[in-house]
């Protein structure tokens, strides 16, 4: 598809389907603000892609797109509220600067979408290795497996992490 037939589906899309998307998401977010911001990250989106010439269902396609968004934004708030609950319990020459608190939390978002696509199992086996500092042994005893299974989940866990850093043009 050439770029302005793209751009001309595009501003058919957005001018068809953009108030509907927006009381869509408003119904869903119950702030019309929100909804007006995620409609246009929704479209924000369509922009990226390169070919939508097989976009049969247009209001399916956007509302798949908008929950995607949804979800995302949600995770990152939660995400947020328990970092910033964190905090809250350290003395107040322990909590570090706003600057520092802003790096942290990109840095914990982009590790909740790394670790996103492991299936559970294998993401808990290596957040108790990473996090909880447990042995191999120590967490096939919680998990139930032996510790050679272990050693594959911690195995895929971290080729799935440095291909997520790969794709992702982490450094």
């Amino acid at each position: 598809m050439q770029a302005v037939e793209q751009h001309d589906l595009i501003q058919r899309l957005y001018q068809d389907h953009q108030l509907w998307l927006q009381a869509w998401l408003r119904r869903k977010l119950g702030s019309p603000m929100g909804a007006a911001d995620l409609a246009q990250d929704t479209f924000l989106t369509l922009l990226l892609k390169r070919d939508l010439s097989a976009i049969l269902e247009p209001r399916a396609y956007l509302a798949t797109i908008a929950h995607g968004l949804l979800v995302s934004q949600l995770r990152r708030n939660d995400l947020e509220k328990a970092y910033l609950d964190a905090l809250m319990h350290l003395a107040p020459t322990e909590v570090p600067s706003p600057e520092t608190r802003a790096m942290v939390l990109q840095t914990l978002l982009k590790l909740d979408q790394m670790l996103d696509g492991l299936p559970s199992h294998i993401r808990h086996a290596y957040l108790m290795l990473q996090l909880e500092g447990l042995s191999y042994l120590e967490i096939s005893q919680r998990l139930g497996v032996s510790t050679r299974t272990v050693g594959t989940y911690i195995s895929k866990a971290l080729l799935h992490c440095l291909l997520f850093k790969q794709n992702a043009g982490w450094a």
